[in-house]
């Protein structure tokens, strides 16, 4: 196959000799242009780079540019086979040079420099002008084609008039030799430089970026030189030398950005002549978020590189669970992900019933809600062409699908569900063993975001202990008799707030008794003063209302408040005793101590994150059944007995309050408000 392709290769080659070189161009401006229309795939990445690169610019311009640089693309690729064969008067003849006298200048200096070049119009006819108009010896760096027989021939083409060439893989000694002795050594630097590049701005958008240029300068002393190459008129072109770029730091990070910035500025000077079609803004697979490539991200401080255009962000759509308990379960891994990579703008796509546990989440750049009335279409429209990549924690089929008729261009989740053909990265964990410990759920989603890049070591050991399941307590023998939690509290200086969350949306399997949780309410108003919340939902009032009879203590909540209002009820806890609820795992991330009561379900899977906390659970042998409504004596929660849930509100109360280090911390007050001035979507920090 490597032989057919060269083969054809030089037939082309041999047929264009026979043309003259306007003619050359003229008939591959035209097939370019049958190209634009033949070749959809890559007429949407031209126009998705252009998106990128002129946000500002109205789409039927976009358009236009980009059948006009298809145009010259074509033009310019069979012209560059042409000149190759032309006599070397004659290709001085196809060219205008423009800024030569930096180069005199520098010659005068006898300092090497870097031609730094891009793919701008008939790049290949730098290989053969550069000879013939700079004295002293010049070479540049190059990648080895993959097809050998091709490879050879352009070098060949190359090389023929005096160009030496250094094979990346090869090392660069020889090209660092030659810049000491004064040459000139020439560096492609406007291309995608994979896991090994440098991630900084072009066009304000991160891009993996080679620092190549900017290492080889610093350490020879040469000087950078930006060197385009213009479409003048069929068969004609303008060298344009740009004054060499002037180093602002000793950081190779920084002048990289430098480089990127004089590549923006001569690729703005005639933009149809760029290579649109390649993926300048590839987004990684499977790691886009950039923790933990080698080189890492520079976003330059304004202050020393003022930004050439306005930053764009990397956009990343997490679809949230449904339930209130998954969110907060999920609520580390989403802060692993927004800590990521520093231009992330992090959005969520909830069910509107959560919508204020998002918000209050500071990581969260966006919300956007799904309202009980919305359809799949209805939920694809408000997202579409809003993202790069999307994230589903939920295993259903139609959360795939919401994001598969949006059109998000990277779709990443676990594959249950038949939904693996919507999905085009997809998460597949390591097969466990029989013997393998349970691991918590809020496992699940932490592994998702390590897989898309996350650091999540560092996310977890920031959060500390709230990201770590609480202790159970096992219940293995007869209950201890009733004891006033007063004979072992430590003296309060306030009377307790209490919080209850007696109801659980899952099934009565997951409900301790209601009348143990009376007894518990009138034990510790009766010993400690406490003032207790009753908290849950419209369905949960026979049941608290049972128990409130039965204590004749208590503020019933119960179905009258609104997550927010239920999120600042939370906060003015002392600790919560409650069932393996949503509510419970939001006053954990809260800061909020928890006693909670685990019955038909599992708190190793599902138990409330952080410390301190307390679980209460008796292991008996049909446990965990996991079922909504128990089919035999419940013995599970029978052995769970007041004395003890009032033993361990009684350890808790006794230990010092610190929320420091919650998932969800207090928001801080600042003295003086900028909520109406607009963030600016990348932080102009510089970190490499």
């Amino acid at each position: 196959m490597d032989r057919l392709a060269f083969l054809l290769y030089k037939t082309v080659a041999f047929l264009l000799g026979l043309l003259p070189p306007s003619l050359c161009s003229r008939l591959g401006s035209l097939l370019g242009i049958l190209g634009h229309a033949a070749s959809p795939k890559y007429r949407r990445l031209v126009r998705h780079n252009l998106a990128i690169a002129f946000p500002s610019m109205p789409e039927r311009d976009r358009h236009r540019l980009a059948r006009k640089s298809f145009a010259h693309l074509g033009a310019n690729l069979f012209s560059s086979t042409r000149v190759a064969l032309l006599p070397p008067e004659k290709v001085r003849a196809c060219v205008t040079l423009e800024g030569y006298e930096h180069v005199e200048a520098l010659l005068s200096e006898k300092r090497g420099y870097i031609p730094i070049l891009c793919h701008l119009g008939n790049w290949e006819l730098l290989a053969q002008i550069w000879p013939l108009i700079f004295p002293g010896p010049s070479g540049t760096l190059y990648q080895r084609l993959s097809n050998p027989h091709m490879d050879a021939d352009v070098r060949r083409h190359r090389a023929r008039l005096g160009l030496q060439l250094f094979e990346r893989k090869e090392g660069f000694q020889g090209a660092m030799q030659l810049l000491r002795q004064g040459g000139a050594a020439g560096v492609l630097a406007d291309q995608h430089a994979g896991d090994a590049g440098l991630w900084c701005p072009l066009f304000g958008r991160l891009a993996s970026t080679t620092p190549l240029p900017a290492i080889m300068a610093l350490r020879t002393g040469a000087a950078l030189l930006p060197v385009a190459v213009y479409t003048a008129a069929h068969g004609r072109w303008i060298v344009r030398i740009s004054p060499p770029i002037a180093p602002v730091a000793t950081d190779p990070a920084i002048v990289t950005a430098q480089v990127n910035q004089a590549l923006e500025s001569m690729i703005r000077h005639q933009p149809a002549d760029w290579f649109w079609v390649h993926n300048r803004w590839k987004t990684p697979r499977p790691r886009f978020l950039l923790s933990d490539y080698k080189r890492g991200v520079v976003l330059p401080d304004p202050s020393m590189l003022p930004p050439s255009c306005p930053p764009q962000p990397f956009r990343l759509l997490v679809r949230a669970t449904n339930w209130l308990g998954d969110a907060v379960m999920s609520l580390p891994a989403v802060r692993a992900m927004k800590h990521g990579r520093p231009d992330l703008h992090l959005a969520i796509l909830t069910p509107a019933k959560l919508a204020d546990f998002w918000r209050a989440v500071a990581e969260v750049d966006e919300v956007i809600c799904i309202e009980a009335r919305d359809s799949v279409f209805g939920v694809a429209r408000k997202i579409r062409g809003r993202f790069d990549a999307a994230v589903l924690f939920p295993n259903s089929l139609r959360s795939a699908l919401e994001v598969f008729l949006a059109g998000i261009h990277r779709r990443v989740g676990y594959a249950g569900h038949r939904r693996r053909y919507l999905l085009n990265q997809i998460y597949s964990p390591a097969t466990k063993t029989p013997a393998a410990k349970p691991k918590h759920q809020v496992h699940h989603y932490l592994a998702l975001a390590r897989h898309i890049g996350a650091d999540i070591e560092a996310a977890t050991a920031a959060a500390g202990a709230s990201v770590t399941p609480a202790a159970t307590a096992t219940v293995t023998a007869a209950a201890p008799a009733s004891t006033s939690p007063t004979s072992s509290a430590a003296p309060q200086k306030r009377k307790p707030v209490l919080g209850l969350c007696p109801g659980a949306e899952y099934g009565p399997a997951k409900r301790w008794m209601p009348e143990r949780f009376g007894d518990v309410l009138q034990q510790t108003q009766h010993g400690l003063g406490a003032h207790w919340k009753v908290f849950g939902v419209a369905k949960d009032r026979p049941i608290a209302q049972h128990i409130l009879e039965q204590a004749d203590t208590g503020e019933d909540l119960v179905g009258r408040t609104t997550l927010a209002e239920l999120i600042d009820h939370l906060r003015s806890c002392d600790l919560l005793v409650t069932n393996d609820t949503g509510t419970m795992h939001l006053a954990a991330a809260l800061g909020v101590p928890v006693v909670a009561i685990f019955g038909s379900t599992e708190p190793e899977l599902t138990g409330p994150l952080g410390s301190p906390h307390r679980v209460l659970r008796k292991h008996v042998e049909c446990s965990p059944c996991f079922l909504r409504t128990c089919p035999i004596d419940f013995r599970c929660m029978h052995a769970v007995t007041v004395p003890m849930v009032l033993a361990a509100i009684d350890e808790l109360l006794a230990l010092p309050s610190d929320r420091s280090r919650a998932l969800l911390p207090p928001p801080v007050l600042h003295p003086t408000s900028t909520a109406s001035q607009p963030a600016d979507p990348i932080p102009p920090a510089h970190t490499v």
